[in-house]
């Protein structure tokens, strides 16, 4: 999984291209490429499967038993025949239809599953035959001939996601971005019974819950049932397919979630996970009067006896499925916390029951397709009766990465920094100092490396150095430009000098602090505000370290670009061109990987510190800006709003002592990659329009 995303944004855009050279609409090349990655990791897991299969089948009278479809079933593996085989088609001879193939495959995949039974795409008719081989040489990459399930889950996830940042499929309504549903997964826990999605979209929920229960180590299949819920019958079966890909299993049914409960599910869902459609109007309220689900009554009706805002529908059918210990945890609109007249009296008898447990806000930009902000509602059923009348409000709309120029999410640390802040509040004081445990021995991981990159980098250096050196010995010493080159030479040996002395400082102390501090069982509280603290000082030398190791790549430039420039280096049969350009680009990546691992052991420090100074006792206190416990009477006092800024504050304006110059460069380039790929796609669409208007 190593270098994953480069091979997501690899396939990505070899696809993409593909997908640019033709007439063809996001909405109509996403659910034929995402099948032929169905096809692609079915073979995989075929194979696989299949090896182990043989291995073991028994044998009667000198004859090995035949493998049947059963012997995948029990593996989790589909059974593919011969035509449904990737590389049966990929091989296909020139002169065949390949959309037929494919076609064909799939129907027989179908035929031996019915529980895929009208789900896999078969439009491959729209494409042309030289579109349908580059693609099937696409997912034919080298990394995804070996890759595991979960590679090709996670990858059929980032398409999920590109197709929605294109508005295919509905404007991309049908993906929750992994950061809101990680969010969301980590603050509810879902480990056992039934949970349920009434707007399971492509199943990303159950998906996520997944990847929570193979942490905590229990099978899925074992662990859960999956109860999902869709209009779109396109949708669902992307739904299908997402499971298939990740080895799932669930029941989801097509049916408008706001008439109908197509699985009976009243008071029977463990836990309830959904990122419904915000603000919908015109619900049809006399259908609806009479549903049991309907605990609180309805919202508020308009003189067409319509359900002006479908907002508190959700929010009332999601607290009715749950069981008497059950939680739901939702994405909602922000409007919603704070709404007035028929709205506010459904979430008043909301809070009273105390089943409200948390709000998180979150900023603007995290969707795909929509800018605006949004909440975590989180409910829970089994609340402890010494925290049915508080409510945890969270506003971590301060709180995020920038991805691209018009999309943010968590990191994996803020994800669990906020799952921390959670687990103070329900009183687990264990995990949240487990987490910083977690943490401080990253630290210590990522400082034994330090010494080890930082050689890499000074060899290097040294091996530039000595082709420069052995140049200089041939230059005429009347040179004009001699004087120059000389004196940039003791620039760079007396920065060297000062580098290495720091060096051996840092490495030294480091080493000291890895043998005082590393590695860590289990530690309270006062021993890691010790480590911690301990650590402050060398984080500051190490972002000094890596100041000097730029500088010390900036004047080996200066150096080469005066020999090269103004003394003719390149035409001089004493000095290897190839050889020090091979050097010099080594020696930017040398430095690259050096400062990176310098600023990763910082980074860990710096999670410790980011916790550690808001809850120095590991205990839930308010936090200006961030995060406070509310009683139910402060709900009351404040027209029973749940919008979590309205209570926690403005966080206190911080100065960024670490204002790092390359990040914010970076944020840069993010958006003027940006700006470009639309102005490439803007420039497409303006040549294509001409083109059909045959101009």
């Amino acid at each position: 999984m190593e270098n994953l995303e480069q091979i997501e944004r690899r396939l990505w855009s070899a696809a993409d291209q593909l997908r640019a050279n033709s007439k063809l609409t996001s909405t109509e090349y996403s659910m034929p490429v995402l099948g032929l990655i169905f096809l692609r990791h079915a073979f995989n897991r075929f194979l696989v499967v299949k090896d182990e299969v043989e291995a073991n089948l028994p044998k009667r009278q000198g004859v090995t038993r035949p493998i049947t479809k059963e012997d995948f079933t029990r593996k989790s593996a589909l059974f593919l025949q011969l035509e449904s085989q990737y590389e049966h088609m990929l091989n296909l001879p020139s002169d065949k239809d390949i959309a037929q193939a494919i076609i064909y495959g799939m129907q027989l995949i179908e035929q031996d599953y019915p529980t895929l039974a009208g789900v896999l795409p078969k439009d491959y008719q729209i494409f042309e035959s030289d579109l349908l081989k580059s693609l099937l040489k696409t997912f034919n990459d080298e990394a995804l001939r070996t890759a595991s399930g979960d590679m090709f889950g996670r990858i059929y996830e980032y398409f999920l996601m590109k197709f929605a940042m294109q508005g295919a499929q509905d404007n991309g309504e049908f993906f929750t971005p992994p950061s809101l549903v990680q969010t969301i997964v980590n603050l509810i826990e879902p480990d056992h019974g039934i949970v349920t999605d009434p707007a399971c979209g492509s199943g990303g929920m159950f998906v996520q819950t997944s990847h929570f229960l193979e942490k905590v180590g229990k099978p899925a299949h074992e662990a859960v049932s999956f109860f999902g819920q869709e209009k779109t019958a396109a949708t669902i079966k992307l739904a299908k397919m997402n499971l298939a890909v990740h080895g799932l299993e669930g029941r989801i049914e097509e049916g408008n979630s706001f008439y109908e409960d197509k699985h009976n599910l009243l008071a029977r869902a463990d836990f309830v996970m959904a990122n419904p459609p915000f603000n919908v109007d015109e619900v049809d309220a006399e259908k609806i009067k009479n549903d049991p689900r309907l605990e609180f009554g309805l919202p508020g009706v308009n003189k067409s006896k319509k359900v002006s805002n479908g907002n508190y529908l959700w929010i009332s059918y999601f607290h009715s499925y749950l069981t008497d210990t059950g939680r739901a945890g939702f994405v909602m609109s922000s409007q919603a916390s704070s709404a007035g007249h028929g709205e506010k009296d459904v979430r008043r008898k909301l809070v009273e029951t105390g089943d409200v447990d948390m709000m998180v806000a979150i900023r603007s930009n995290f969707f795909y397709t929509r800018t605006v902000p949004c909440e975590l509602w989180f409910l829970d059923k089994g609340k402890p009766t010494d925290r049915k009348d508080q409510v945890l409000m969270l506003d971590a709309r301060n709180i995020f990465r920038k991805v691209t120029r018009k999309v943010y999410d968590f990191s994996e640390e803020q994800l669990q920094n906020l799952t921390a802040i959670t687990w103070l509040y329900r009183g687990q004081q264990d995990r949240y100092l487990g987490l910083l445990n977690k943490y401080l021995n990253r630290v210590c991981e990522e400082c034994t490396i330090i010494p080890l990159d930082l050689q890499s980098f000074e060899k290097n250096l040294h091996d530039l150095q000595t082709e420069v050196l052995t140049f200089l010995e041939t230059v005429p010493k009347t040179a004009e430009k001699l004087p120059d080159l000389t004196a940039a030479l003791q620039e760079w040996k007396t920065a060297d000098a000062a580098y290495r002395e720091d060096r051996q400082n840092l490495v030294q102390e480091l080493a000291n602090y890895c043998n005082t501090w590393c590695p860590s069982v289990m530690a309270n509280n006062e021993w890691q505000h010790q480590a911690s603290k301990a650590f402050g000082p060398l984080s500051e030398k190490g972002k000094g370290l890596g100041k000097q190791l730029d500088l010390l790549y900036k004047l080996a430039l200066r150096i080469l670009d005066i020999a090269e420039k103004e003394l003719d280096a390149k035409n001089n049969a004493d000095y290897d061109n190839k050889a020090v350009n091979k050097l010099r680009k080594e020696l930017d990546g040398r430095r690259h990987q050096a400062t990176e691992q310098l600023k990763l052991a910082v980074y860990f420090y710096k999670q410790v510190v980011w916790l550690q100074s808001r809850f120095p006792e590991a205990k839930l206190q308010n936090v200006e800006g961030l995060v406070k416990l509310v009683s139910r009477k402060e709900i009351e006092d404040n027209d029973w709003s749940l919008t979590p800024a309205r209570y926690v504050g403005v966080a206190p304006k911080e100065i960024d002592e670490d204002f790092d110059f390359e990040e914010t460069l970076r944020d840069i380039h993010i958006e003027l990659a940006g700006l470009n790929e639309d102005a490439a796609e803007l420039a497409l669409a303006i040549q294509r329009n001409f083109e059909e208007l045959g101009i």
